[in-house]
């Protein structure tokens, strides 16, 4: 008895402690955000859903296009010739900007609404929305995190709303036993469910990565953890996932952090794939187990932050961008970012390497004879048929670095293809949207539409407000729906970098006096 008084008593004195602990850095952070005249976060985040359930009509008002942004939401209109843009954020090096406006892009006419209804979500970046055709179209949001301007505080959500187009009200849904507050998680809609995998919590102070799953029925508005057996993904965030037509989510790729030593974390970025399957014999739809799987196809170099869109059928899903981070030491990081673009057969589990035709040279003259089946052909056609199937021949990749965290291999680039090029004979040049982190992808009628995005170069952000739509029918070029204006990117730089700048100089100007003495 009187030991277990004792580790009693010690189990007190260790809460007592960490509770001091909390407190200190509590009182150290509110007189930080006094010099800094900002206000606790949740006050920030409460004020501004106060003034949101203050508002007491629908507005609609056409306007210009998003402004820049990343870490939005950006899906097609379930039935409409419409695009939806909900949220994201923008950060110009000294202040940053949360969003909780929903955008309506209208695909005929060019043009774009914001949408302002009664009662709607707070601002919010790295949340997920899934449109639904039920009841007239929905939109389904869940988490995120909202920053405050100076990035000295972290508010996370884990709150969900649906937008029920046909009325235009906001929704806010009371279910427990839903997931905890998160952002860069992933969700996506299979028979009337949500299911939410990863995502993280970082407060500035501690940060956690999830590998759970969660599904919410949108009929009985209730929340179910998933318990699925298996080896599941270490946990991440930012992966690609995605339903197919057998109830089985397939989840690629992400990117998680550890931490080392105090101030020093070091970053993993995944190249894995699994398959979260269904259990055949389950009633209750809430037993799974998870696979880890082998992609075919193509290999390309690991990323993160690459986002994915899945074709309606669920047959296939596009990928653009991304970005590797190299760590040039414990402290900085030199982000390699990318434009290139993948598609990934759903059914075969299978990366294909999408490259684009261009436009056909009307003035070129091909030379043309028959074939066996009497049709004229080109010889260039021909020859391009061929070089398409030589494109199919399988070849091994090579491993040019393994660190015993990921694998970075070089493979064939054109192992599999799917392209529509008809002159190999001719360079074909084709335009592609800059490299990009996050950009938004949405599919509509056959058509790819990109919005937005960021690109870092050294210590600055660069974020995008262009869009380009793409025929995946086709595959011929992109077309500019907003051409970005390069000169209006600003990056007003942080106070610490020209406190940096300012000792640089003081440093040089030292130097001197130093070489002047010695002379």
């Amino acid at each position: 008895m009187g030991k277990n008084k004792k580790d009693k008593k010690k189990g007190k004195g260790a809460e007592k402690t960490l509770a001091k602990t909390e407190k200190k850095i509590s009182n150290k952070l509110k007189k930080e955000l006094q010099l800094k005249g900002e206000d606790d976060i949740e006050n920030i985040v409460a004020q501004i859903e106060k003034e949101e359930k203050q508002r007491l009509q629908v507005t609609e008002t056409q306007v210009e296009p998003p402004s820049r942004r990343l870490n939005f939401s950006f899906v097609a209109h379930p039935d409409k010739e419409q695009l939806i843009l909900y949220g994201g954020e923008f950060f110009n090096g000294q202040k940053t900007f949360v969003y909780n406006d929903l955008f309506v892009y209208n695909i005929p006419t060019d043009t774009w609404t914001v949408l302002k209804a009664p009662g709607g979500p707070a601002p919010r970046c790295g949340h997920q929305m899934i449109a639904t055709a039920a009841n007239k179209g929905q939109l389904w949001v869940f988490g995120g995190e909202f920053a405050s301007p100076t990035q000295s505080q972290f508010y996370h959500y884990r709150d969900l709303w649906v937008f029920h187009m046909a009325t235009k009200q906001w929704e806010k849904v009371p279910a427990p036993n839903g997931p905890t507050a998160r952002s860069g998680h992933r969700m996506v809609f299979f028979k009337k469910q949500l299911f939410v995998f990863g995502g993280f919590h970082d407060n500035l102070r501690d940060y956690k990565y999830f590998n759970d799953v969660y599904s919410f029925n949108t009929e009985t508005y209730k929340w179910t953890k998933i318990e699925a057996s298996g080896t599941a993904p270490a946990p991440r965030s930012g992966c690609c996932m995605a339903a197919l037509n057998d109830g089985r989510i397939f989840v690629y790729g992400g990117y998680s952090k550890e931490r080392l030593k105090k101030d020093v974390d070091k970053g993993h970025v995944y190249n894995d794939s699994f398959i979260l399957t269904p259990d055949k014999n389950d009633t209750t739809g809430t037993k799974f187990k998870w696979l880890q799987t082998k992609l075919g196809g193509i290999h390309f170099s690991p990323r993160c932050s690459m986002p994915i869109v899945a074709a309606p059928n669920n047959l296939s899903a596009y990928c653009y961008g991304g970005v590797f981070d190299v760590e040039e030491d414990d402290e900085n990081l030199a982000g390699n970012f990318f434009n290139d673009f993948y598609q990934i057969d759903l059914e075969r589990l299978v990366w294909n390497n999408v490259l684009l035709s261009g436009k056909k040279d009307k003035e070129s003259k091909a030379r043309r004879r028959k074939n066996k089946d009497g049709d004229d052909i080109d010889d260039e056609e021909e020859e391009d048929q061929m070089d398409v199937e030589k494109t199919k021949e399988k070849v091994e990749p090579t491993t040019i670095s393994d660190d015993g965290i990921f694998k970075v291999t070089l493979g064939p680039a054109q192992t599999n293809s799917i392209t529509n090029i008809t002159n190999t004979d001719t360079t074909v040049k084709t335009f592609q949207p800059s490299p990009r982190m996050n950009c938004g992808l949405a599919i509509k009628h056959g058509i790819l539409y990109l919005y937005g995005g960021m690109f870092e170069d050294g210590d600055k952000q660069f974020t995008f407000s262009d869009m380009y739509s793409l025929d995946l029918k086709k595959l011929d070029e992109w077309k500019t729906v907003i051409a970005d204006d390069t000169s209006a990117l600003e990056w007003l730089g942080s106070e610490s970098e020209s406190g940096e700048d300012s000792e640089e100089s003081d440093s040089d100007e030292e130097d001197s006096e130093e070489e002047m003495d010695t002379e």
